[in-house]
């Protein structure tokens, strides 16, 4: 932990002198300034994604993360990511005990950060979300924060010495995101998610760069396909992760099959 105040004010130096990074909405950040749990939701373009956020926050109370456990493969990003209170899930696999960590951390007051389209996107446009991101801050009765982040280049892409603005967003009320039990209730997931969705698209038209494109030739992105290329069939779901312990029913927060069947 004491670790973690040494490393996390450095990083914060060395990250502004490689990126010009912006922070707007941290006012939503209402949970960390009343002692309560909250559960960032971002989106996720980069492997150092995670830096941004966390450097962004700036909490007291050291902000958990929730990222996949290929991150950790790299022993220098793995070592970092530790240090910032990274916590690797399997995908696709039943991790109930880190599920339980970093929810009790919640509950215990801390920050979570999930980034809930269970991986990156590589160029700015934001995937299709996954459920686990709500069952997780339902557990620990937590209220969801949406962030977004942007990279200023012309691909979306996180480059050395562009400039970067991590927004954050009103909270959605922890109340909105009590799930009695996910397989039957569907309608309410796909509200949230469609919720977080739009707050992302917010975030995103409020402050993205004046020459960035707009949030629909952002999202026409990869869309097209080139000339010459067949489409391949989608692959098949993944098995969910089931929480027994939490009495919560199959969910993968790490991009595998949720309760409507990935999307």
């Amino acid at each position: 932990m004491v670790l973690y105040w040494v490393i996390l004010p450095i990083a914060w130096l060395l990250w502004h002198l490689v990126w010009r990074i912006e922070v707007t909405g941290r006012e939503y950040l209402i949970g960390d300034e009343a002692g309560r749990g909250y559960v960032v939701a971002s989106n996720h373009i980069s492997d150092i994604d995670p830096v941004f956020i966390c450097i962004s926050i700036f909490s007291w109370k050291r902000v958990c993360i929730i990222a996949k456990e290929e991150l950790f493969k790299n022993p220098v990003i793995g070592w970092f990511l530790g240090i910032l209170g990274a916590v690797p899930i399997a995908r696709g696999k039943a991790d109930t005990k880190a599920l339980e960590k970093v929810t009790a951390q919640v509950e215990k007051g801390h920050g979570m950060l999930i980034f809930a389209e269970g991986t990156r996107t590589k160029n700015g446009r934001t995937g299709k979300i996954k459920s686990g991101a709500f069952v997780v801050a339902s557990a620990a009765g937590a209220d969801m924060i949406p962030c977004r982040i942007i990279y200023h280049t012309k691909s979306g892409r996180m480059r050395p010495f562009c400039r970067v603005r991590v927004c954050f967003g009103p909270h959605i009320p922890a109340e909105d995101l009590h799930i009695e039990d996910p397989r039957r209730s569907i309608a309410q997931i796909r509200v949230l998610k469609k919720r977080l969705s739009d707050s992302w698209d917010a975030l995103y038209t409020e402050h993205r760069f004046p020459d960035s494109p707009t949030l629909e030739e952002l999202n026409a992105r990869g869309t097209e396909k080139p000339a010459g290329q067949t489409v391949q069939p989608a692959e098949p779901a993944r098995a969910a992760v089931e929480l027994p312990k939490m009495e919560l029913p199959k969910v993968d927060v790490s991009g595998g099959a949720d309760p409507e069947g990935g999307a």
